[in-house]
């Protein structure tokens, strides 16, 4: 028998239809050299402490005394220890090397995290929202059914150029809400008030925020908080997830990371313990060597190297999003954020301006209304090219608009 929720999610993924699309222009314009900007995936080479220790620990397993076998169910100490004293207690969050656990992906676990709740708590998700929060959701059929475009038992809370994309907690109560900052697709960023109420609410509320902050590598503001944790509070309502893959490039070699705090505590039930004991049910850690990988980014040298990456991959949001201006065109991100979100031009929508851009420039953006009804007449790119396709791509716009 199959979930009648499951069946009711819509049958194609955002990122698919889009692969798809392309796949099938190229078919018939061979000739044509399509510029990717749409999905998030990185084009820089691993920064090279990644590699040398990539290298070191792959010896170490050719070697039976110094082999690794099935690894701690949370991840290795080294590791977790160097992310809560970089990530955490560098910029005065009280996060414990216990409280974090090694994963193989923010996508994987802001998708799973959902297993410990009750199928009837209220979701709130940003609109527009990354896909993965809504539909993991709805495979667990949290979300009602599917009418008209709309689940009915989510609620959106509405991201608008009038709010600056940065929504406010909402009137109605919710039971689990996704916050992601620097913001997936707008590119938005949230100041330390705007991150309070939203935990004030969730303590209120007896709510927990599910926050990720796959992007903070990106935020250059020291006023702008990276974690969750830097607000008074959000220990007590708070899970938070990292990511090494726009920190490092670790698209391809999977590494992120999840914190659970001891203080978190719902109907008397420590979410710590709990996320613990699925996690040695159903996953079987991260592999050593990718997480001597990670740990080595926490080096000087490494970062001193990511932080290079990083500046490259911000060269091009400046440029895309400078390019978009002196078009005339509205555009926010690309500024403490890898992602720039426009306004597409002469009211077209999203789809419409995706097929302009594929058809007569060959660039490709993921559509807004992908991520959302408050998406719609947007548009995502992504800073995450080279330079020479950032530039170029860019040229192409101009002539087209």
């Amino acid at each position: 028998m199959i979930q009648t929720s499951v069946l009711e999610i819509p049958a194609s993924y955002l990122f698919s239809d889009i692969g798809k699309q392309v796949a099938a222009y190229q078919a018939s314009h061979p000739d044509k050299r399509v510029i990717r900007m749409g999905i998030g995936d990185v084009t820089r080479p691993l920064p090279r402490v990644c590699i040398d220790a990539l290298h070191k620990a792959t010896d170490e397993m050719a070697s039976a005394d110094t082999l690794r076998g099935y690894g701690p169910d949370q991840g290795y100490e080294f590791l977790r220890d160097a992310i809560a004293r970089n990530e955490y207690q560098s910029r005065g969050a009280t996060i414990y090397p216990d409280e974090i656990f090694v994963s193989d992906g923010a996508k994987s676990d802001s998708a799973n995290i959902q297993e410990l709740f009750d199928v009837d708590s209220i979701v709130g998700v940003t609109d527009p929202v990354y896909p993965v929060y809504v539909d993991s959701n709805a495979m667990a059929g949290r979300l009602g059914h599917y009418l008209n475009g709309d689940w009915t038992r989510l609620v959106t809370f509405p991201c608008t150029e009038e709010n600056g994309f940065v929504a406010s907690p909402p009137r109605k109560e919710v039971s689990l809400i996704y916050l992601c900052f620097p913001n997936n697709p707008t590119g938005a960023t949230a100041s330390a008030s705007q991150l309070k109420a939203w935990v004030d609410y969730a303590l209120d509320h007896r709510a927990v925020i599910l926050y990720d902050a796959a992007y903070r590598a990106y935020i250059t503001n020291p006023d702008i908080p990276r974690s969750i944790y830097e607000i008074e509070g959000a220990r007590e309502c708070a899970i938070e997830f990292g990511s090494f893959s726009k920190t490092a490039g670790f698209t391809g070699l999977r590494c992120s990371w999840t914190v659970v705090p001891k203080d978190l505590r719902i109907d008397n039930a420590s979410l710590h313990a709990l996320w613990a004991r699925r996690q040695a049910t159903k996953f079987n850690g991260t592999p050593y060597i990718v997480q001597r990988a990670a740990e080595a980014i926490y080096t000087e040298e490494g970062k001193a190297q990511v932080e290079r990456v990083i500046g490259y991959y911000m060269e091009n949001a400046a440029r895309i999003r400078g390019a978009l201006e002196a078009l005339g065109l509205t555009a926010s991100g690309g500024v403490n954020a890898p992602y720039v979100w426009l306004k597409c031009p002469d009211d077209q929508s999203s789809w419409a301006f995706f097929d302009r851009l594929l058809n007569e420039a060959q660039v490709i953006g993921t559509p807004g209304s992908g991520f959302g009804a408050c998406g719609e007449g947007y548009f995502r790119l992504t800073a995450f090219g080279s330079h020479e396709d950032t530039i170029e791509a860019m040229d192409r716009l101009r002539k087209i608009l």
